[in-house]
């Protein structure tokens, strides 16, 4: 009678590597101190796919003094980095449309989304990744970058943090409808070129994406598309 050969006992990125190699991943947010009203007692790893996601009991207290348990899932795809680029003489910006499934299976017509570009930083710094992010999906290797702000993108569930950059380009340096991207990794990208009033009028009609939208607005309130930036011009 052939010998039963037991399998690995173990959790998958909790005590044995899971697809990513990753362990322990149970004990994110164990050790957090910096709300004195917040108390977490127990992480639960979910799943550990390419992404993962935990079930965090906690215990909250409530501005009455009165403290309540709750539970919060939450999805970590790790953090992210943005980019706008601007040719600010020609007033024109550099976009990308690419197909975004969640976008398309909730009711998002054919799921080509009109962004910025953008990915996640993997193991690199936040400049160093939209240097990389901007040559993959434009083209186009970026000169010295601004850093603008950092956003949470979807606080309800999402942890992911982007850290949203802006750099000129020069209007002609990147053709608009060229076509980029990692195909190994099923990226097809096309570069869109747009004039920053047609931009801004398009947000909620085709540019839909967060990001985008919000260094959109940067880029006409505060950046290079403002009134301030044309009055330093004109000095």
């Amino acid at each position: 009678m052939a010998q039963e050969i037991d399998a690995p006992a173990g959790v998958p990125g909790v005590d044995i590597p899971d697809r990513r190699g990753r362990t322990g991943l149970d004990r994110a947010g164990r050790d957090l101190d910096r709300n004195p009203r917040v108390v977490v007692t127990d992480v639960r790893l979910l799943t550990s796919n390419w992404f993962v996601t935990r079930a965090t009991t906690l215990e909250l207290q409530h501005s009455d003094g009165s403290w309540s348990t709750q539970e919060r899932e939450t999805y970590d795809r790790g953090d992210g980095a943005c980019i706008l680029l601007y040719d600010e003489g020609a007033r024109t910006v550099l976009l990308t449309r690419q197909f975004r499934y969640p976008a398309y299976v909730n009711e998002h017509p054919d799921g080509m989304l009109i962004e910025a570009a953008a990915g996640l930083l993997d193991a690199d710094e936040p400049e160093a990744a939209i240097r990389r992010e901007t040559e993959e999906e434009l083209g186009h290797r970026v000169g010295p970058v601004e850093h603008v702000f950092d956003v949470y993108m979807s606080p309800g569930s999402v942890t992911e943090r982007l850290h949203c950059f802006a750099a000129p380009y020069d209007r002609g340096s990147v053709i608009a409808g060229s076509r980029h991207g990692v195909a190994a990794e099923g990226e097809d990208t096309e570069v869109v070129e747009l004039d920053i009033d047609d931009a801004l009028a398009r947000i909620g009609a085709d540019i839909v994406d967060a990001k985008t939208i919000m260094l959109l607005q940067w880029a006409a309130l505060r950046g290079p598309f403002s009134d301030r930036a044309r009055a330093e011009a004109a000095e």
